[in-house]
C-alpha cells in the first residue's frame, strides 16, 4: 500500500512538470524559425540578406520571436516554480501560482543576502553562482523552481482552509498560504547555501557517470524513457537529463549553461555556434527515427495484419495515428495500442527506442527538440540548421531501416501469435485504436471489482449516479450537500447516488443537489480526487455495487447503535425572529426533512448564538452554516438562510471554529442581514437534527416570535 501511495504522488509531480513543459513547443517555434533568419550565415547560405536581412520589417519581427523564445527558456526556473504548484495542488490553484512566485523570489533573495554576507560569489568555487532575474544566487537551474513549487504544493494543500484566531482572521484560509510559504521559504534560501553545494557536486557527478557511460548509456537512457510511459513517470525521469547538469554542462556565449536541452536552445539563439553538441542532443535525437519512421512502419503492418473487410475502417485510424507521430511525435494512440493487446511488443519497442538513441549519438547528430520528437522538430532544428550543424541526414538513413524493421518485426509477431489487434478482433468487438485512459481502465479492473478502498467506491458511484465523469461539468459543495452542473440532467440516477449514502436528490433542471450531511466537503474532495485519476469513459454502464459504501454502512451502523436517550434534549432559539415549522422553508432539503428534523426561525437580528451545549463539529468557511454535537450525541445544523453559499462569505463573520466548545448563547455567527436580502437571498434559517432517525421525533415548543434562550423545539 505504501508503494502505490509513493507511486501515485510520482505521478502526480510526474503530471505536474507537463504545464509548464507543454509552453516549450511554442517558445522553441519562435526560437527556432526566429534565431534561424537572424543568423548572419544562414542567411548568406540560402541568399536570404536582401529580403529578410538586418533593416527589413521582416528580420525585426523575427527578432521579437528570437527574443519571445529565448525569454522562456532563460526564465524556466520560475516557470517550474508556478507550473508544478498549479499542478500538486488540490484546489484554489491560482493561490498556489501565487505562493510559487512569491517563494521563489524570497527563497533566492535570502540566497543572495548569505552569499553577500559570505565574501561574495568570488568566495565560492567558479560557475557555482548566476543571475536568476537579477538576484544573484546559487546555479540551481530548474531543481530550484521544483522545489519551490512542490513544497509550495504541499503548505498550500496543508494550510488555504486553515482558521485563525479572531483577530487575525482576515489572514486566513487561502491568504495564509503565501504568508507560510514567504516564511518557510526565507529559512530554505538561508539552507540552500549550506545544502545546495554538495547536491550540486553529486549532481555534477552523476553528470560525468552519465558522459562516462558512452553508446551504452545512451542506449539505456532511451530505452527507460520509453519504457515508463506506460506508467506515467517518464517526465520525472527525462527532466534532469533535460534541464539540470546530469545531462551536461558547456560554456555558451560566455554562460555556462546546464542541462541537455538547454544547452541545444543556448547553441541555437547563438549566432556563433559552428556545430551543436551531439552529447547534449544524445538525450533528444533517438526519438526521431522512432516518431517518424519507426511507429509508422508498425502501423503499416498492423494495416496489412486486419481483415480484409475491416482495412478501410483500420486504414483510416492508422493513417490518423501515424500522420501524427510524423508530425508531431505525439504517440500515444499507437504506443497504447499494441501495449493492450501484447505488452511483450512494447517491450521491444522500447529495446528499439535504446537503440535508435545510441545510433544517433554514433552518427553524432546535433538535432534537439521542445518537447515531442515529429517532423516539425526536425525541420525547424534539423534541416534548417544545415547538416553541417547537426548531421540530420543521419536521421533518414536510419529511419528508413527503422520502417522496415518495425514492419516486419510487427506483421511476424501479430501473425505468430494472432494478436487482436485494430481489424483482427472479433465481429461484436468495436474496431478502434487504445489509449492511456484505456489501459488504465484495463489495468483499475481488478480493483474495480473489489479492491476500491470505500472512499474511491463511493466517489465511483457517485459519478456513475451523475451520468459518467462526461456528464459532470462542475462540482461545489455547501456544508450538507453536493452541488452539481450536469450536462444532461435526465441522465442522473437517484438509486445509484443513494446506494452511495445520500440522504436525498433535489434536481433543478441540470443543477444537481445531493445531500449527504456536514461529511460533505470531506465526500467532495476525494470525489475530486478520484475523477482526476478516473478515466474519461467512466459511465453508468460500468459495474458499480449494489450495497452502499463501507463509509455509509460504518456511519449509519453507528447511528443505529448510538446511545439510546431517554432524556429529552432541548434545544433553543440561536437566533430571534419569527419561529415556523420546517414545511414553510422554501427548499425542499429541508421542508421534507430529507436532512432531518426540526425547525426554522425568520431572524430580525444578525447574530446566530449556540441552542445547545457541545462541540462544534464544522464551521463552514463561508461562514453561513455551522454543525454542532452535543454531549448525548445529538447532530445539530444551523443554515443561515436559503442557498448563501454562493455569497462565498460575503456577509458573514464566524465567531467561532471547529473544536470549540459552547455553552447555549455563546457566539457563532454574525450576519449582515441587510446585504443578504439585498443580494437577492432569504434569511430564513432551519435548525435540524441530522441524526434525528436516531430518536422517536421531536416536541415543537415556539410558536410566533422567540428571543435568545427561549425553547424553540425539544428532542425525546
Amino acid at each position: 500500500m505504501k508503494d502505490n501511495k509513493v507511486f501515485g504522488v510520482m505521478q502526480r509531480v510526474g503530471r505536474s512538470f507537463m504545464l509548464p513543459i507543454a509552453i516549450l513547443p511554442v517558445a522553441g517555434l519562435f526560437l527556432g524559425i526566429g534565431g534561424s533568419f537572424t543568423n548572419a550565415t544562414m542567411l548568406e547560405a540560402y541568399g536570404l540578406t536582401k529580403a529578410i536581412g538586418p533593416g527589413t520589417a521582416v528580420h525585426m519581427v523575427l527578432s521579437v520571436m528570437n527574443a519571445a523564445g529565448s525569454i522562456v527558456f532563460a526564465n524556466l526556473p520560475i516557470i517550474f516554480a508556478i507550473g508544478v504548484a498549479i499542478g500538486m495542488a488540490k484546489a484554489e490553484k491560482a493561490t498556489a501560482a501565487l505562493a510559487g512566485a512569491i517563494a521563489f523570489f524570497v527563497m533566492h533573495a535570502s540566497l543572495s543576502a548569505v552569499i553577500m554576507n559570505h565574501g561574495g560569489p568570488e568566495n565560492l568555487i567558479a560557475g557555482a553562482t548566476t543571475d536568476v532575474l537579477g538576484i544573484t544566487s546559487l546555479q540551481m537551474g530548474v531543481f530550484g523552481g521544483i522545489i519551490v513549487g512542490l513544497g509550495v504544493a504541499a503548505l498550500h494543500n496543508r494550510y488555504y482552509k486553515i482558521e485563525l484566531p479572531q483577530v487575525l482572521s482576515f489572514f486566513g484560509g487561502t491568504r495564509f498560504v503565501p504568508i507560510i510559504s514567504s516564511v518557510v521559504y526565507l529559512a530554505v534560501g538561508i539552507l540552500m547555501f549550506f545544502v545546495w553545494p554538495p547536491v550540486q557536486s553529486a549532481i555534477n557527478t552523476v553528470g560525468d557517470l552519465v558522459r562516462g557511460s558512452g553508446y551504452p548509456g545512451t542506449w539505456l537512457y532511451g530505452f527507460m524513457e520509453r519504457a515508463l510511459i506506460p506508467f506515467g513517470l517518464h517526465h520525472v525521469f527525462y527532466l534532469p537529463f533535460w534541464q539540470t547538469s546530469v545531462g551536461g554542462s558547456m560554456e555558451v556565449a560566455g554562460k555556462m549553461i546546464e542541462g541537455a536541452q538547454n544547452i541545444f536552445f543556448a547553441q541555437l539563439a547563438d549566432p556563433n555556434t559552428v556545430r551543436f553538441s551531439s552529447e547534449a542532443t544524445r538525450f533528444m535525437s533517438g526519438k526521431f527515427p522512432l516518431m517518424i519512421f519507426g511507429l509508422p512502419g508498425a502501423a503499416l503492418a498492423m494495416y496489412q495484419m486486419a481483415r480484409p473487410e475491416k482495412r478501410k475502417i483500420v486504414g483510416g485510424l492508422l493513417i490518423s495515428a501515424a500522420l501524427t507521430s510524423m508530425l508531431t511525435g505525439i504517440t500515444e494512440p499507437l504506443e497504447f495500442t499494441f501495449l493492450f493487446v501484447a505488452p511483450f511488443l512494447y517491450v521491444i519497442h522500447s529495446v528499439l527506442a535504446g537503440l535508435a538513441y545510441m545510433l544517433m549519438h554514433v552518427f553524432e547528430v546535433g538535432v534537439g527538440m521542445t518537447f515531442s520528437g515529429g517532423f516539425i522538430d526536425m525541420f525547424l532544428f534539423g534541416i534548417l540548421q544545415g547538416n553541417a550543424k547537426t548531421n540530420w541526414v543521419w536521421i533518414v538513413f536510419v529511419g528508413i531501416g527503422y520502417f522496415v524493421a518495425y514492419y516486419f518485426i510487427f506483421s511476424f509477431i501479430i501473425r505468430k501469435w494472432d494478436l487482436k489487434t485494430p481489424g483482427r478482433e472479433a465481429d461484436d468487438e468495436e474496431t478502434k485504436l487504445y489509449t492511456r485512459a484505456d489501459m488504465n481502465k484495463k489495468t483499475d479492473a481488478p480493483a474495480a471489482a473489489g479492491g476500491l478502498s470505500s472512499e474511491d467506491q463511493q466517489s465511483r458511484q457517485i459519478i456513475q449516479g451523475l451520468g459518467g465523469k462526461k456528464n459532470i461539468v462542475d462540482v461545489d459543495n455547501c456544508i450538507t450537500r453536493l452541488r452539481i452542473t450536469v450536462t444532461d440532467g435526465s441522465l442522473v440516477n437517484d438509486d445509484i447516488l443513494k446506494a452511495s449514502g445520500a440522504a436525498g436528490i433535489v434536481k433543478s433542471g441540470n443543477g444537481i443537489q445531493v445531500i449527504y450531511g456536514p461529511r460533505v466537503s470531506v465526500i467532495k474532495s476525494h470525489l475530486e480526487e478520484y475523477m482526476e485519476r478516473a478515466g474519461d469513459d467512466l459511465d453508468m454502464a460500468t459495474p458499480i455495487a449494489a450495497a452502499p459504501t463501507e463509509k455509509a454502512e460504518e456511519q449509519k451502523k453507528s447511528e443505529n447503535t448510538a446511545q439510546e436517550n431517554h432524556q429529552e434534549i432541548t434545544i433553543y432559539a440561536p437566533l430571534c425572529g419569527q419561529a415556523i415549522p420546517l414545511s414553510e422553508v422554501p427548499d425542499p432539503a429541508f421542508s421534507a426533512e430529507i436532512l432531518g428534523k426540526g425547525m426554522a426561525i425568520k431572524p430580525k437580528e444578525g447574530l446566530v448564538k449556540s441552542p445547545v451545549e457541545g462541540t462544534v463539529e464544522l464551521m463552514f468557511e463561508t461562514g453561513h452554516a455551522v454543525a454542532l454535537k452535543t454531549a448525548e450525541g445529538a447532530e445539530v445544523l444551523i443554515h443561515v438562510g436559503m442557498d448563501t453559499v454562493q455569497l462565498k462569505g460575503k456577509g458573514f463573520e464566524t465567531l467561532a471554529k471547529a473544536g470549540d466548545y459552547v455553552k447555549p448563547g455563546d457566539d457563532l455567527i454574525r450576519f449582515d442581514m441587510e446585504l443578504i436580502e439585498k443580494e437577492g437571498y432569504q434569511t430564513v434559517t432551519p435548525i435540524v437534527i441530522t441524526n434525528s432517525d436516531n430518536y422517536a421525533g421531536i416536541e415543537e415548543v415556539a410558536k410566533g416570535e422567540v428571543q435568545f434562550g427561549d425553547v424553540l423545539y425539544r428532542l425525546n
